[in-house]
Parts: structure tokens; C-alpha cells; sequence
């Protein structure tokens, strides 16, 4: 018997953009900041907590860190169960609560936006 060998795709795997884009700028540090006022975004616990910057839209799925409404202020760390960074990385509901937040923060940015215009 004689095994013959899957042949390889002819196509290139889809890798996600890393560097310059996936990276939170530090303007887009200091704006999540400024909106949240120190809070974490889901929960409302202060800085007396852990708290990190966390994409929306996972980096993996390039989402980018130059654009506040893709970022949001949540307790942390994202590996220890119970926190807002966990929940949202980890689980469904979290799933859909950031994609949620994302469409808020995209109108919350378009509103000001046209406001200052």
C-alpha cells in the first residue's frame, strides 16, 4: 500500500498585520483615558484596581490601536477569571458585549466629529 501525499494549497494563508497598526498609539492611550475617566468601561471599578487597554476588535482579527473607538479601558488582567478583560476575551457574551461597545464608540466618535465641524 502506498500513501500518497495531500498536496499543498495553492494559496497563501490570510496573516494578521502586526507592528505599527495592531499597537495602541499613545494619543489613542491618552483619548481612553479622558473618556473613561480612569474607569473600567464595563464594570465602573477605578484605578485601584489592575487596568489595561483592550481592543474591540482583537488585533488577530486586525483590529487596529491607532482609533479610540476600537479601544476601551477594562480591569485586568485578561488571564484571571472574573475581570471585565477576561469576560470580554473569553467568553460569548463578552464577544458580543465588545462588539456592542465598538458600534457605541463609533457613533460616540461620529457624533463628535460633526459637532466640532
Amino acid at each position: 500500500m502506498t500513501l500518497k501525499p495531500v498536496p499543498k494549497p495553492q494559496h497563501k494563508r490570510r496573516k494578521p498585520k502586526r507592528g505599527q497598526l495592531t499597537k495602541i498609539t499613545k494619543q489613542v492611550r491618552d483619548e481612553v483615558l479622558r473618556r473613561s475617566e480612569g474607569y473600567c468601561e464595563r464594570c465602573g471599578r477605578n484605578r485601584n484596581t489592575v487596568m489595561e487597554m483592550a481592543h474591540l476588535q482583537q488585533a488577530s482579527q486586525l483590529g487596529v490601536g491607532n482609533d479610540p473607538a476600537n479601544i476601551v479601558l477594562l480591569c485586568g488582567p485578561s488571564t484571571v477569571s472574573n475581570t471585565c478583560h477576561n469576560f470580554a476575551d473569553y467568553t460569548a457574551e463578552g464577544r458580543e458585549w465588545r462588539m456592542s461597545k465598538r458600534k457605541e464608540l463609533i457613533s460616540y466618535y461620529e457624533r463628535r466629529q460633526t459637532s466640532k465641524t
